[in-house]
């Protein structure tokens, strides 16, 4: 099985986990990076209002969302971006978390994935003071990103499991989970199986 695989980030608009208000996606395949994207999101209601703590992290306003669509009209394409791959983030389960809560606030289903967090990869790739995405993507070779842009973050995602696979030299993300000792987790329906 080739490495492939869709590196996923969120940004949120206050403490709420349903309150996407970006999403970074990066779709790997056998190893390397083919296609990007990115977008705002139209927090769902509720959930929309913008703390000042989360805007100085991510610089990002509730009026640039204005126009943004919601979760609902964005789910489907971030289904189709991910196109059954594993999911990979750095502290999966916020980003799993962000999907399961901006789902359930909007009542929809949540989709079915697996995925596997970059951050336990690391953690017994490398041997570093902190494992914090910066530390951990400059350890796999890749630098001088706009850290909290949910691209750049799972730009950053994606060359970290690149590189931990190359270093353990295996081809596939349920190898690189398995010699690491990382979990493979679930969401949607997937999960209770």
């Amino acid at each position: 099985m080739p490495l492939d695989f869709t590196a996923i980030d969120f940004e949120t608009a206050n403490g709420s986990a349903a309150s996407a208000c970006s999403v970074g996606l990066i779709k790997v395949r056998d190893g390397r990076v083919v296609d990007r994207a990115g977008w705002l999101i139209q927090p769902p209601l509720g959930h929309d209002f913008f703390q000042e703590w989360n805007t100085r992290i991510h610089g990002i306003y509730a009026e640039d969302v204005i126009g943004a669509a919601g979760w609902v009209e964005q789910l489907p394409a971030l289904i189709d971006f991910a196109d059954g791959d594993h999911l990979v983030a750095h502290n999966a389960g916020f980003d799993m978390g962000v999907i399961r809560a901006a789902c359930a606030a909007t009542a929809v289903e949540c989709p079915d994935f697996s995925y596997v967090c970059s951050l336990q990869v690391a953690r017994k790739t490398y041997t570093l003071d902190s494992y914090r995405l910066p530390v951990a993507a400059m350890a796999a070779g890749f630098e001088d990103f706009h850290h909290h842009d949910a691209l750049a973050d799972a730009e950053a995602c994606a060359a970290i499991m690149v590189h931990a696979a190359k270093r353990h030299d295996v081809m596939s993300v349920a190898e690189l989970a398995a010699i690491t000792g990382s979990r493979v987790g679930r969401i949607g329906a997937a999960q209770a199986a």
